[in-house]
């Protein structure tokens, strides 16, 4: 009994830091794991402190346990703990001091050139792989390598920030990682552990309601629910000393700006040139 009520208390907690006070099933299952899933947070400042030995095989190992389309394994990885690359890596994600700080830092690769070696090694032309389903592959892959890796990460009390800025110039980031072609960087992943003076809180997301639909698309409330959650993440916004502001802004000014995509507009031409015709 004590452990139901103690399940109980935990998923009301975990349920209303990520939506805010919502009517959620009493009987739903919970366990450990999905409180941990649920307690995910983006963190930006890091201790100096090294891993425990053998940290990264552990998450490498969680990560290729990930499901992986037809067993391709189209996915590779960089770890990086050099200080002078961390910093160059750092200058490229515009100046992202936490890249710096945290003690490893991994690029996630969608990586077509494995098995291109394979089927030159066999002497098999790989006629799938200048298509942009097998490029979606690898990135998907790598995808969900990393979120493996994420958790796993933050099952043994590490925290993490994906880095989408490694897309920002990702010429630049094959050349300092020495990447072949048909090898691209999908983005980093800072792991460490996290400065004591950090005020890190769960971000809350949109209602189930508003992304889940039924049998159909869409939802007739979509507004009236974009507009509460709007609610929630004002008063998320004051609560971790950011400028107070909506969602909707802060999606209109992400997504109605051109120059907010920092480059990233041109990555067709930059994958065209980097091995990925994407027919």
């Amino acid at each position: 009994m004590n452990s139901q009520i103690e399940n109980s208390f935990q998923k009301t907690k975990a349920i209303e830091k990520r939506y805010g006070k919502v009517e959620f099933p009493y009987q739903a299952p919970w366990n450990e794991a999905i409180n941990l899933l649920l307690s995910h947070k983006s963190v930006r400042s890091y201790k100096a402190d090294p891993l425990p030995e053998g940290t990264l095989e552990t998450l490498l190992a969680a990560a290729q346990s990930a499901a992986t389309s037809s067993n391709l394994q189209l996915w590779s990885l960089v770890a990086i703990t050099d200080p002078i690359k961390k910093t160059e890596l750092a200058k490229i994600a515009g100046n992202q001091k936490h890249i710096e700080q945290c003690p490893l830092f991994l690029v996630w690769l969608a990586d077509l050139s494995r098995n291109q070696r394979m089927g030159a090694e066999e002497g098999v032309e790989m006629e799938v792989m200048p298509f942009v389903e097998t490029f979606l592959v690898a990135a998907i892959d790598a995808a969900l390598a990393a979120q493996n890796a994420v958790i796993a990460a933050e099952s043994l009390q590490l925290s993490t920030v994906y880095i989408g800025a490694m897309r920002n110039n990702p010429e630049k980031v094959a050349e300092l990682l020495q990447l072949p072609p048909e090898v691209f960087g999908v983005f980093g992943l800072c792991i460490g552990y996290a400065s004591p003076d950090i005020k890190a809180e769960v971000k809350p997301r949109l209602p189930q309601a508003a992304i889940a639909f039924h049998e159909v698309y869409g939802n007739p409330d979509e507004k009236r629910l974009r507009i509460n959650y709007d609610q929630e993440m004002a008063k998320f916004s004051e609560r971790n000393e950011m400028v107070a502001d909506t969602w909707t802004n802060r999606v209109l000014g992400r997504m109605g700006k051109l120059s907010a995509m920092n480059g990233r507009e041109k990555l067709m031409g930059i994958l065209n040139s980097m091995g990925f015709p994407l027919r």
